[in-house]
């Protein structure tokens, strides 16, 4: 048995001020789908087809593993509810610049640290026997 302190915890970072652990909070939401006109043609444009979205939002610490109020998180519905009518209320050519877009919202509107957004063509418009197409986009405040 030795004297020398437990060096499980490699660095400060792991603790809050009070000593305790910190507790990082990490949202994802997965496979929202929904019907966008998006495309580089005019009549992928026009026609419209179904997206699936992937998103994680980190949130940081988060009261809410105290409090247990919605008020005190990110409310995943609300933000749904966000995704949805970006992807909607206009037409986009490039699923890069959308889920640009819809990174930028979130943090905007909900104050995440960082989030990732993926968008994905079920049936994309090429010739070829595809499972799906997608683009990912992470974007983070900055330090």
């Amino acid at each position: 048995m030795s004297d020398e302190p437990d060096d499980d915890l490699d660095s400060d970072d792991e603790l809050d001020i009070d000593g305790g652990p910190q507790t990082v909070v990490t949202i994802e939401i997965s496979g929202l789908s929904l019907y966008t006109h998006i495309g580089v043609s005019a009549a992928e444009r026009e026609i419209g087809q179904r997206l699936l979205f992937d998103i994680r939002i980190d949130v940081g610490e988060s009261d809410a593993t105290e409090t247990d109020r919605l008020e005190d998180t990110v409310d995943y519905g609300e933000v749904c509810q966000l995704v949805a009518l970006v992807a909607q209320q206009r037409n986009y050519r490039t699923l890069e610049r959308l889920c640009t877009v819809v990174a930028d919202r979130i943090i905007e509107d909900f104050g995440a640290e960082a989030v990732w957004v993926k968008a994905a063509k079920p049936e994309p418009p090429i010739p070829l026997a595809v499972e799906e197409v997608s683009v990912e986009v992470w974007r983070e405040l900055p330090e």
